[in-house]
């Protein structure tokens, strides 16, 4: 019987899930949960199951945690949940029409629905190529990669550090170093550190808290290149002007890409990630999820393409994408989130909900940078955008039916007012 475009996936179907992520194992959950019955194979590039990426930075790095605390699923799960691992092994290319995904090593997996979660990869800084982590160069995405970036920053004692980048993920691992007692300097390109995201007078608020813990955060600085040091202790960091910088171990922290190489003939919509509808479709039964989606996200303002690199919204995807499969097109229900992401730096946590810009209006409603206790709204085209809190969790929650429901500024200033 030939197939009806636009209907679910057996449920004693075949899915393939290529990337063992937390969107990728929250849809290998969700699918079991909802009643599908059939086979399901999980690939991934890695040899480990899926974990949390945020501790990565935090409590790996710190050491305070064990590598095993950031599993997501252990082989006792898998099992219960009948999964086929497929670990190990790097997905090279799919046949979108006929749902078959090739491997690296020359295995084809033809499946009845196909699921799309290969994250993202880190930016890496042009002109390093030759540089590896034995030479102190290092990035922070992967478990391995905090494992490794952790033994290299607590081999001596008081270890030169530079971190390039202070975006979230920058200081993040700026915060820990510092903690382990490294002597740690952050590199930015922005004149005011996460200005994009924020704005200037968050953006500023987060400078502060650098220098606060003997962090020594350098703005409006380019750099041109890193090197092996001349005298042969560790790597050298040249700045634009001439200056050069010594350190143990330069983090680069400038960013992430989707994932998306090994769709190139797919067939499938390539634009800052794989293109999806409101259901995030990108092909009849083949659905994306997590750091690689970018999907069409209708909210009471309006619609727009979008692209979220946020744990909540990963695993929100999930869930939605394997409840997609398996009803179809044409009963799937939209995928539309109130995204929220934080950030734990310098013993502060950020906590955001909505989708800031660096050119919204922003005002302080409850608080003060003083206290270190506050909420701030953001407002753009005559609505409220996005709420960001430190220390204030219930205010911060209290924000979201107003997010939900398309909030205007003055609704979300008289609802501040109540705080």
């Amino acid at each position: 019987m030939s197939e009806v475009l636009g209907t679910g996936v057996p449920t004693d179907g075949t899915v393939v899930v290529v990337g063992a992520s937390l969107a990728g194992w929250r849809c290998v959950e969700t699918l079991r949960t909802e009643g599908f019955d059939g086979a399901i194979s999980l690939v991934g590039e890695e040899r480990h199951l899926p974990y949390d990426r945020p501790p990565l930075s935090k409590q790996v790095l710190a050491g305070t945690w064990p590598p095993e605390k950031a599993v997501l699923a252990d082989k006792r799960r898998s099992s219960e949940l009948r999964v086929h691992e497929v670990l190990g092994r790097r997905a090279v290319s799919l046949d979108a029409d006929g749902r078959r995904v090739c491997l690296d090593d020359g295995a084809t997996l033809a499946a009845d629905g196909v699921v799309i979660a290969t994250g993202a990869a880190v930016r890496r800084l042009p002109g390093t190529e030759a540089l590896t982590e034995r030479d102190g160069l290092f990035t922070l995405r992967t478990l391995d990669d905090a494992l490794v970036l952790r033994a290299a920053v607590t081999a001596n004692e008081a270890a030169r550090v530079i971190v390039i980048g202070a975006g979230f993920i920058g200081a993040e691992v700026a915060s820990t170093c510092a903690g382990l007692g490294c002597r740690v300097t952050t590199l930015e390109v922005l004149d005011i550190p996460l200005r994009t995201v924020l704005g200037p007078l968050l953006g500023a608020y987060c400078a502060t808290l650098h220098g606060a813990h003997g962090v020594d955060l350098r703005t409006g600085v380019s750099v041109q290149g890193v090197r092996k040091a001349d005298d042969g202790a560790g790597l050298a960091v040249d700045l634009a002007g001439g200056e050069s910088l010594g350190a143990d171990v330069v983090v680069v922290g400038i960013g992430v890409v989707p994932a998306v190489g090994w769709l190139e003939e797919s067939g499938l919509t390539l634009e800052n990630g794989v293109v999806c509808d409101d259901r995030l479709f990108a092909a009849d039964r083949v659905v994306a999820a997590g750091d690689v989606a970018r999907w069409l996200w209708r909210h009471p303002e309006g619609e727009d393409l979008i692209r979220i690199e946020h744990w909540q919204v990963a695993a929100e995807a999930g869930v939605a994408a394997a409840r997609s499969l398996l009803a179809g097109r044409a009963d799937a229900a939209p995928f539309s989130p109130v995204p929220y992401f934080w950030s734990d730096q310098f013993g502060i946590r950020f906590q955001v909900l909505g989708s800031p810009r660096g050119d919204d209006e922003v005002q302080l409603v409850d608080g003060s940078f003083e206290e270190g206790r506050f909420v701030a709204v953001f407002g753009r085209s005559g609505r409220l955008r996005a709420v960001m809190a430190v220390g204030r969790p219930r205010q911060l929650m209290g924000f979201r039916p107003l997010l939900q429901a398309g909030a205007s500024w003055d609704q979300a200033l008289a609802h501040a007012a109540s705080l």
